[in-house]
């Protein structure tokens, strides 16, 4: 993975913001955590290698900008995560959720098992609760995944929530299936392969096979045959 800045100053540059916005009596030094570190960077690089954009993978490399505020959602996020899987220091995982949504409006806590690979992009105002996920899920802004009575949505490969787009409480979205925009799903299942849609006038919802899966073009791999 090509880094903006060298792994050590990326180390200080993420521990300079955590101790800015949280300066309390212990202070963060990532430097600290090489193996949780270079943990983090190999998550990313296995998500990113499924990029079909240059940005994320060009010429059989990855690709991680510390001022591309979409590639450091996603560092941030597996950051925490990887904290919170190695056991290694659950207060830095809280500092790294709590930075996330403080720079970016990303509402995802560090325990949430977000799939291996997947993008958030304009990730302002999403929130993903504790649903169960999967791989090359595409997230966009304003998103929500709750509950409802405790119950949490099942995902399939390759879904896409679009802008502004919510699903809450127990309910399959199938393979390849796409949520449209402003549109809300509550416990209903989606098949595969569909996208929902509303209709602003009437206040329905409708389901319509896709030809083509929103998500397949954030991904450099057939979506059909995962």
């Amino acid at each position: 993975m090509k880094l903006s800045l060298h792994k050590n100053d990326l180390q200080e540059y993420t521990s300079t913001q955590l101790n800015h916005f949280f300066p309390d009596a212990d202070p963060v030094k990532l430097s600290a955590h090489s193996k949780v570190f270079d943990l983090t960077l190999d998550r990313l690089d296995h998500c990113f290698q499924k990029a079909a954009f240059d940005r994320y993978f060009k010429d059989n490399n990855t690709l991680l900008n510390h001022l591309y505020a979409d590639h450091y959602l996603m560092y941030l996020w597996f950051l925490s995560n990887t904290f919170w899987k190695e056991g290694a220091n659950e207060m830095i995982a809280s500092k790294l959720y709590y930075l996330n949504k403080a720079l970016h409006g990303f509402d995802c806590m560090y325990d949430t098992k977000l799939p291996d690979i997947f993008f958030v992009f304009h990730g302002v105002g999403t929130m993903l609760g504790k649903a169960n996920y999967a791989d090359y899920m595409v997230v966009l802004q304003g998103c929500t995944v709750g509950s409802q009575k405790g119950s949490y949505p099942d995902f399939g490969k390759g879904v896409a929530l679009t802008a502004n787009s919510s699903v809450i409480g127990k309910c399959t979205l199938g393979k390849r299936s796409t949520i449209s925009t402003r549109t809300t799903i509550f416990e209903k299942d989606v098949p595969e392969n569909a996208t929902a849609y509303m209709d602003f006038e009437t206040g329905q919802l409708h389901m319509k096979p896709s030809k083509i899966c929103y998500a397949q073009q954030f991904f450099n791999v057939d979506l059909n045959t995962v």
